[in-house]
């Protein structure tokens, strides 16, 4: 069981920054962001195997967002740079405990309670 606790969405206008934090308790494979629009399907962000820290990025965030961990890869972070009104959504973390797909929503069991993201222009 993993829980996930999720901080730091907000509203700012267009170009500006915003730091996603996501604390987990217990071991993961993988942990991701996602996001969700009004009306839309939930969609990958970005996503990291906590082994190796590696990392995937989806083409619409690459050079603007980052994602990284802390405190011993108990946390998940992203940061995110250059924003814009298309960001605009509910921000999800996400954890996978075992090995496979990290890629799609469905892949992940454990889940935050999402975060605001508001990017006015």
């Amino acid at each position: 069981q993993v829980q996930l606790v999720e901080s730091g969405g907000g509203s700012v206008q267009a170009g500006g920054s915003l730091r996603l934090s996501c604390a987990a308790s217990g071991y993961t494979y993988c942990m991701g962001w996602f996001r969700q629009a009004p009306g839309k399907e939930r969609e990958e962000v970005a996503f990291i195997w906590t082994g190796s820290g590696s990392t995937y990025y989806d083409d619409s965030v690459k050079g603007r967002f980052t994602i990284s961990q802390a405190n011993a890869k108990s946390t998940l972070l992203m940061q995110m740079n250059s924003l814009n009104p298309d960001d605009t959504a509910m921000y999800y973390c996400a954890a996978r405990t075992r090995v496979g797909n990290c890629y799609t929503p469905s892949a992940y069991i454990y889940w935050g309670q999402g975060t605001q993201v508001t990017v006015s222009s």
